[in-house]
Order: C-alpha cells, then structure tokens, then sequence
C-alpha cells in the first residue's frame, strides 16, 4: 500500500510540465533515440537521487544554511537561464543529427542543473515527501521507491510518447517548441533569480 501511494504521489509530483519535463521533451525531439534513452536515464538518475535527498532531509539543511541556499539561487538561476537561451538560439533539424553534439557530459551537466540547481524545489520536495515519511510506519523505504518508479515509469514514457510520434513533426514545430521551452526555461530562472534577490534585499 505505502508503494502504491508513493508511486501515485510521485506520477503527481513528476507529470506537471517542467524544467526536466521540456528537457526531454526538446531531446526526444532530435529523433536520435539512443540519445533520447541516455538522457531519459540521466534524468531519472538525477530525479531519484533528488527525491532521496529530499525524503531524507537535505532540503531542511539548505533551509537552514542562508548562504549555501543563497549560493545555489544565483548559480542555478545563472545556468538555467543559459540553458534557454541556448534552446531559443538553437538552429534544430529534424533532417540532421544536431542532437549528437550534445556530448554525454553536456547532457548529464544539463540534466544535474534542470534538476538539482533549484533549491525551491529541494526544499518544496522535502516538506513534502519528509510529511509523507513522517506519516509512515515503517522504515519508508517502499513510499520512496514507489516515488523512484513513478519517475522511471514518467520520464521513459514521456520519452517513448514524444519519439514515437516525432516522425509527424517538421522543423517548424521543433523549432517552435524549442522557442517555447526555452522561454519557459528562461522564466524559470529569471524567477530564481528574483528569488535571490528578495532574498539578499
């Protein structure tokens, strides 16, 4: 039963469209279906690692710490915010493989940022995964790993969704979506980094 919870919990908490939600989005798009796998594993490596970390408590501790909180507001608003930039000034091609020269490294630091480089969202994970595991019995071990399903089940599906009906695209809606995810990629940090700023003022 606590598996089932966390799992429904987790498809909730995952689905809504985000940051990693329109990063797979943008790569299953490329129609490179390796790439496509890759950065669906990537991400939910980063995804499970995230709810962990959050249902053990270590959004309570950048709760606690201002700078380290502080610290990671500016870099991640930085970066997220150059990652959208990046997606608007892409030149994207269904008839090219321009998803290949997203090198593995690009892609885990992109999936690592999309991720981990929002302490809102660490911090929002905490409270609510640790009430759920301050609401379990036992150890909490299957909520979480119901948790760490739903985002295996989301991300590949979602991947599998968008490269399954890729082929219907043309470069005027990748390039479309490109545009829309990184403007919504770019709001995403440019309220980071309001964040920071009513933070320090």
């Amino acid at each position: 039963m606590e598996y089932i919870q966390g799992l429904t919990m987790g498809l909730a908490y995952v689905a809504p469209i985000g940051m990693q939600n329109l990063f797979i989005i943008n790569t299953a798009l490329e129609r490179d279906h390796k790439r496509s796998a890759l950065t669906a594993f990537i991400v939910i490596f980063f995804d499970i690692t995230l709810a962990f970390a959050c249902f053990f408590g270590i959004g309570a501790v950048i709760e606690h710490v201002k700078w380290l909180e502080m610290v990671i507001l500016l870099a991640g608003s930085l970066i997220v915010t150059w990652i959208g930039i990046g997606l608007i000034r892409s030149k994207s091609s269904l008839e090219t493989t321009s998803g290949q020269n997203m090198t593995v490294r690009k892609i885990i630091f992109s999936a690592c940022v999309v991720t981990w480089f929002n302490p809102q969202a660490i911090i929002d994970g905490t409270m609510m995964l640790g009430a759920f595991r301050v609401s379990q019995n036992g150890s909490g071990y299957p909520f979480i790993l119901g948790v760490a399903s739903a985002s295996c089940l989301w991300f590949s599906g979602l991947t599998l969704f968008v490269t399954m009906f890729s082929h219907k695209l043309n470069n005027r809606v990748l390039r479309a979506v490109n545009l829309i995810c990184g403007c919504v990629i770019i709001f995403y940090g440019l309220k980071l980094f309001f964040t920071f700023v009513q933070s320090v003022f």
